[in-house]
């Protein structure tokens, strides 16, 4: 089977990759977590999972039959290192959710005709409408981290966003916007056995780019732009969550019950969300790099 970019990503774990780093990917069975700083060491059955997740999707529908009847505008921003599980997060928040209340937003890069404009306004322009849910699979946070990382923004671009980013998410917030920001975050070997596991399926291939690639030979750079990100836009109104995702199953469980202790809608019925997993999900004091 021919792999994508010639097979660069095995080629970096047998040539490149720190020997702890391949040592975790060629002992590691499947259920195993990688991280030696997880909090568990196996994965959360598939048993578990659906009785957890079940009465979180009723809530995630019932949720959206508010949303619709009040008029309530929701602003859900999924960002994290590559491989986080940001889309499987955002599948099985939407999986019963109406797409005409409920929609994703994956923008491409800038056309020539965007970069032009004032940042934000192409995300301003994707924001919700009364009785609408906008789910942001990667956001305005792309010049914190990215285009910091790859050098796709100046310096003085950046501080430019971040002088003005705590005002662009005031502005959302006192306009009435419910706004959460998920930061889903991954160890570096489960990333790469991600990508592994991408390289090697032809139906999971497409997900993979050069940025991917790039950016395992980047991750100290993108560790310390995420740290600095974090610090500087975390704030009272727009407040962070982190979730630590070396377990799919229980990173989706936590990102669900984040949404919904945070938002208030008719027949909310807190007992049936459960307590949030504050081992691995909570603000960002408990980033791991």
């Amino acid at each position: 089977m021919e792999l994508p970019f010639d097979g660069a990503i095995t080629h970096y774990l047998e040539k490149e990759a720190p020997d702890e780093l391949r040592a975790a990917i060629r002992t590691g069975e499947k259920r195993d977590i990688l991280s030696d700083s997880y909090p568990y060491s196996v994965r959360l059955s598939k048993e578990d999972y659906k009785a957890a997740m079940d009465p979180l999707q009723e809530e995630l529908v019932r949720l959206q039959a508010d949303v619709r009847q009040s008029g309530k505008r929701v602003v859900i921003v999924f960002e994290g290192r590559d491989a986080a599980g940001k889309g499987g997060t955002i599948k099985a928040m939407t999986e019963n959710l109406n797409p005409r209340v409920a929609r994703v937003v994956a923008l491409s890069k800038p056309s020539d005709i965007e970069a032009g404009q004032w940042y934000f306004q192409r995300y301003i322009e994707q924001l919700p409408t009364a009785g609408e849910i906008v789910l942001f699979d990667r956001s305005w946070y792309n010049r914190g981290v990215v285009e910091h990382v790859f050098q796709f923004c100046t310096h003085r671009q950046r501080e430019h966003f971040f002088r003005q980013l705590p005002h662009f998410e005031e502005m959302l917030v006192d306009e009435g916007i419910y706004l959460v920001k998920l930061w889903l975050n991954v160890g570096r070997a489960e990333q790469l056995r991600r990508f592994l596991k991408r390289e090697g399926d032809p139906l999971k291939q497409w997900k993979l780019s050069w940025i991917d690639i790039e950016g395992l030979r980047k991750w100290d750079e993108y560790s310390m732009a995420i740290t600095e990100t974090l610090r500087r836009s975390d704030t009272h109104v727009a407040p962070w969550t982190v979730v630590r995702s070396d377990d799919k199953s229980r990173a989706r469980i936590a990102a669900v019950q984040t949404v919904l202790s945070r938002i208030d809608y008719a027949g909310k019925r807190s007992k049936r969300i459960g307590a949030i997993d504050l081992d691995i999900c909570r603000g960002p004091d408990i980033w791991d790099a």
